[in-house]
């Protein structure tokens, strides 16, 4: 049940509801060899996991649209050899690559998971960019980067169940004054339903606090009141959703001939549920992505 699951729900059209799935069955029976699940608090971004979300939207991303993306959003900090940046969701290293390697930035990526910041130094250690481009371990509930240091920045949904203005005051005392920021972060306009079934589901398939989702208005106040002259704060909401579909509608052609081992298909089937219910969250509106692009004019 698995391949026609996702092929159904991915490969319909976005205006049309999405059908009733079943993602506990598989195609074949299970194999004597199947792995068995251990018990215990699980890693959220385990290499397993980063392997299977590596066929979605490229090595080291762990979001849609991959190295694209990731320059639609860097380019328009007018990036150069000169550049110091500072990057924060490094993730498995594809963005830190991808600045530092097409744009040619000086870029210190800031992961705060471990398993990513480990992916991360490997693909940099493959990557050949040197001191160009590192990798550096963050505390979300204790950011402390270097005063006054980078020319610029990026953080992609570094909020995640954190306090705003911790995060942003931390990263407004590390840039200089006049550097410009990017920001893209995840957003509810309205507080979530406490106890709306497809929240709670989200919350649970994405280990998040539903309850802990800020809003446009309230990232931009913050923004303003840390010193950063806001110039655009753009809803990217659509194009997130077409990416995300892009990415899978790409993966489940390709499994049409090369079925993964049933090793990965469980971790497949899990994906996918998240990504089902992220998307449907975006479609009702309950959830946006956005992108801020501001300029500091140094610490309030």
């Amino acid at each position: 049940m698995m391949m026609p699951s996702l092929r159904n729900w991915f490969g319909r059209s976005g205006d049309s509801p999405p059908p009733e799935i079943v993602l506990a069955t598989h195609d074949t029976p299970p194999e004597p060899s199947a792995p068995v699940l251990v018990s215990g608090p699980r890693r959220l971004w385990a290499p397993e996991r980063i392997r299977i979300v590596s066929l979605l939207w490229g090595e080291g991303f762990q979001f849609p649209g991959g190295e694209p993306e990731m320059l639609r959003l860097a380019r328009p900090l007018g990036l150069s050899a000169a550049s110091n940046v500072m990057l924060l969701g490094a993730g498995g290293g594809g963005p830190v690559r991808t600045v530092a390697g097409k744009l040619g930035a000086w870029v210190s990526g800031f992961e705060s998971d471990p398993d990513l910041a480990k992916a991360a130094i490997d693909l940099m250690a493959r990557s050949k960019l040197g001191r160009r481009a590192q990798i550096q371990s963050w505390d979300p509930a204790d950011p402390n980067f270097t005063a006054a240091y980078f020319h610029h920045g990026l953080a992609l949904e570094p909020l995640r169940d954190q306090q705003p203005e911790l995060i942003l005051a931390a990263i407004v005392t590390a840039l200089k004054p006049g550097g410009q920021f990017t920001l893209v972060e995840t957003v509810a306009d309205a507080p979530l339903p406490s106890k709306d079934h497809d929240v709670l589901h989200w919350a649970r398939l994405e280990r998040r606090q539903a309850d802990a989702v800020p809003s446009e208005i309230a990232i931009t106040r913050v923004l303003g009141r840390l010193g950063f002259d806001v110039r655009i704060a753009e809803d990217i909401s659509a194009r997130h959703v077409q990416l995300a579909m892009s990415g899978w509608r790409r993966l489940v052609r390709a499994m049409e001939t090369d079925r993964p081992p049933l090793s990965q298909t469980a971790l497949l089937v899990e994906e996918a549920e998240l990504w089902m219910q992220r998307l449907k969250l975006f479609r009702s509106n309950q959830l946006r992505l956005v992108r801020w692009l501001g300029i500091s004019r140094g610490t309030p």
